[in-house]
């Protein structure tokens, strides 16, 4: 190369002895040893190029030409257009050389602006192939059919490229098999049906159209099949094509046929069937797959081990996953010298998948190269652990973006308490340009719901039904959720209803919304539906029933639910499950059979255990076994301030304010600090919260002006104030007026202050409903004739005309 240089450089001295012709062949034969791939030939052409200008040679087009071409190959668009631009009539060779550039690029813009340019006289069939390319490879197939259609028209003679291209093209937006048909008629009337990149490409269509749900697969695959049958030379793409298309469209025994039938079993076929089981789930058959293929003494390459690992992380494998790794590094020297891209994604993806985040993050840092999959990869596994700091660090420092991007930390933020966080991202997202997907509007949604933002969440729906994301599962599944948390219950049940298609999250949702909103009989009555339709229960959904069950007071039936779990549906109940029958027991009085079932349970009890007796004890004023709880749970959770506050409170029920204070001092002396009660409403959009004998809010007096009024008429209709619930030894009085500067009343006084008549307030309050504001809200409700929500720690509670959803119990 450096020889071929200097011998450019030579060419000065001997310029005036030779003709032009002479001169030109020695340019042209240096100018190809610039198409050599090394980091030599951009240096050689632009010396040899320098040469022409400074020696005065004017080159005449095949000579721009070809140093147009090599310009482009060599990625130098810019100099390659200012040269283009400098010829008075650029033939069609420069023409579809920069066309193909532009393509290759991923500019189907500038490819266009030079072939529009391209008079119709100069075009010829390859330009036409270079600017279908163009707007195929851009996965514009839209563009790419609408000029196959000029070209036709302007009766250029389509080749074999311009059908492999074409039908390319068609394979991204073919949804009918009419689409299909017509461009194989084209084929068949070209005689080109022939060749087999025709043929792989016309089988590729008919293979990606027969996922449409628009046609009709079994008719589509035959079809493929009957091309894929009648070639005369099947390459090892046509075997692939025909495999992954049965795999895709889930006949997995047709594609095993096809496999089985091979002669001669090519790595690329191995690993579409590998591949193809991982897609399907068929995680023991990708495996058994794997294992024949190595006993077979066929090389694997880095395709088949992406496939196994992710096999391994999709099954949580991991120590099969580890021993795949171990194998690569101790075998595959080729692959250590520069580990592929995609195979290091696949293994941040294995580690995190299998908890082991810590070891995904050291492989994502020792990688040389990373792409935007890398950085999802990561990004991911961080926000499926929890660690929300690091995975929004993570976010900061990534160098591009894209939707999943948005969607991954939306979605994780939301998922982890974060909804204001996760709505800011969202409303950054879209002024970045990138249009919402249905997931990040389930993402933004899920954030709705968090902050109980009801409004927001509404303004969510109305721009996912613009998107036209209406019919979308995940979607929807989050505004069952959101609606329900936010007090709609109504809502909720519209929504689940007009869902095109629902899954077994959607009907979770559903009977949970139910529950807790205190139609436990419908939540049963819902769930019975489920099973009816044959969708089979999973944990959360008993989570959910033996919670409405709780809820509902209905032991019976939850016990029995319990009981199924294994008995019909070989569900281990976890400790989570317990607990809710625990609570369901205890809420319930039935503290003899929970102690039997602490006694039998295949584990030792944990806090969440200790927790639901303790409250189940604080409702029946069962102190012994109360007490008993407390001990376990000053042991377990020593700072979880939950137990000093019930202990001490059932302690001041009886009157036995000595012991009471001594459960403070404890708490004291052990630096536990009582969460403060606080309660919101949202009122235009703006959310405002009070706290316990709130007087900072600035309309604070207005409220408690507006609860004497309003007691006055309460009291005609015969609420009486229930002191009991204040825990402190104080004149009766004084109890009366520490009851009304309760946070949830003033949240509720304000919201049927500011509120338009007649619309239905909406409190939330992070801690428990005290008894004598449950009992208020119902001669409230009455008072002013309005629906009041309040939702608790725990569920809703929908006060109407003086009665409360709950029936009274919670």
């Amino acid at each position: 190369m450096k020889n071929a240089a200097a011998a450019s450089l030579n060419l000065v001295q001997n310029l005036h002895e030779t003709d032009i012709r002479t001169v030109a062949n020695r340019y042209a034969g240096h100018l190809q040893l610039c198409y050599q791939q090394s980091p030599c030939s951009y240096s050689l052409a632009r010396c040899v190029h320098a040469h022409m200008i400074t020696s005065g040679f004017r080159p005449r087009g095949h000579i721009l030409n070809r140093l147009i071409d090599i310009y482009c190959k060599l990625s130098d668009l810019v100099c390659a257009h200012q040269l283009f631009d400098r010829i008075p009539e650029p033939d069609i060779v420069a023409r579809t050389t920069m066309i193909a550039a532009y393509s290759a690029a991923g500019n189907p813009e500038l490819a266009w602006e030079i072939f529009s340019r391209t008079p119709l006289n100069v075009r010829d069939t390859v330009s036409y192939n270079a600017m279908i390319t163009a707007y195929s490879r851009n996965e514009d197939g839209h563009a790419a059919i609408g000029l196959y259609r000029d070209m036709m028209r302007e009766n250029f003679r389509p080749d074999n490229f311009t059908f492999t291209t074409i039908l390319s093209a068609l394979a991204l937006i073919a949804d009918r098999e009419t689409h299909c048909q017509q461009l194989h008629c084209a084929v068949v009337k070209s005689g080109t049906e022939s060749a087999t990149s025709v043929v792989n490409a016309l089988i590729s269509v008919y293979v990606k159209c027969a996922s449409s749900p628009l046609a009709s697969s079994s008719s589509l695959m035959a079809a493929a099949r009957k091309l894929f049958d009648r070639m005369l030379v099947k390459d090892e793409l046509s075997w692939t094509t025909i495999i992954t298309g049965y795999m895709r469209n889930d006949d997995l025994g047709a594609a095993r046929q096809i496999f089985d039938g091979m002669d001669e079993k090519l790595v690329a076929a191995w690993n579409a069937m590998i591949s193809g089981y991982v897609h399907n789930g068929f995680v023991p058959e990708a495996l058994e797959l794997f294992r024949r293929m190595h006993s077979s003494g066929i090389k694997h390459d880095e395709f088949t081990y992406s496939g196994v690992l992710s096999a391994c992380a999709n099954a949580g494998l991991f120590l099969h996953g580890k021993q795949v790794h171990a194998y690569i590094l101790r075998t595959e020297e080729i692959l250590l010298q520069d580990f592929p891209l995609s195979m290091n994604n696949t293994l941040i993806t294995l580690y995190w998948k299998c908890g082991k985040v810590d070891e995904a993050g050291m492989i994502f840092k020792n990688m040389s190269i990373r792409d935007l999959v890398s950085w999802n990869a990561i990004l991911s596994a961080y926000v499926n652990a929890g660690r929300i700091g690091e995975a929004k660090s993570f976010f900061s420092e990534m160098p591009e973006k894209n939707l999943l991007t948005w969607t991954v930390i939306i979605s994780g933020l939301a998922q982890n308490g974060l909804g204001e966080e996760a709505l800011k991202l969202f409303d950054q997202m879209k002024l970045e340009g990138f249009k919402p997907c249905d997931y990040a509007f389930a993402g933004a949604i899920t954030s709705c719901a968090v902050l109980a933002a009801l409004e927001n969440g509404r303004q969510l729906h109305a721009q996912l039904v613009r998107f036209g994301f209406d019919s979308s599962l995940s979607a929807g599944n989050a505004l069952i959720t959101m609606y329900a948390r936010c007090g709609v219950v109504e809502a909720a049940h519209s929504v689940f209803m007009t869902m095109p298609y629902v899954d077994s999250v959607s009907w979770n949702a559903m009977i949970a919304a139910l529950g807790q909103h205190g139609h436990g009989v419908q939540a049963l009555e819902l769930f019975e539906q489920m099973l009816k339709e044959d969708i089979l229960p999973d944990r959360i959904t008993f989570l959910t029933i033996l919670t409405t069950c709780s809820h509902a007071g209905l032991v019976k039936q939850g016990c029995n639910y319990f009981d199924s779990m294994y008995e019909l549906y070989g569900i281990s109940p976890g400790e989570d499950h317990y607990v809710h029958l625990i609570d369901l027991l205890c809420r319930s009085g039935k503290f003899s059979k929970a102690k039997d079932v602490i006694r039998t349970m295949p584990f030792e009890p944990g806090a969440s255990i200790w927790e639901a007796c303790l409250a189940g004890c604080r409702i029946h004023g069962n102190l012994d076994f109360g007490i008993q709880a407390a001990e376990r749970l000053f042991e377990l959770a020593p700072q979880h301030d939950g137990t000093y506050i019930l202990l001490s409170n059932m302690y001041a029920d009886v009157g036995r304010w000595g012991d009471m204070a001594k459960v403070r001092k404890l708490m004291r002396d052990r630096g536990v600090k009582k969460e403060p009660g606080c309660s919101w409403v949202e009122v235009e959009n703006n959310v405002h919260v009070f706290l316990v004998d709130d007087t900072n809010h600035p309309q604070v007096q207005a409220v408690y002006s507006y609860l004497e009024e309003l007691g006055l008429k309460m009291r005609k209709l015969g609420y009486v104030p229930d002191t009991k619930y204040v825990l402190h030894d104080v004149e009766s009085e004084q109890k009366e007026y520490v009851l009304s500067t309760h946070s949830e009343k003033l949240a509720v006084a304000f919201g049927l202050l500011k509120l338009p008549l007649g619309a239905t307030v909406r409190v939330f309050k992070n801690l428990r409903i005290c008894g004598d504001c449950h009992n208020a809200f119902k001669f409230m409700s009455k008072v002013v004739t309005r629906e009041i929500v309040v939702r608790d720690g725990k569920r809703f509670h929908h006060f109407r005309n003086g009665e409360c959803s709950c029936g009274n119990y919670w």
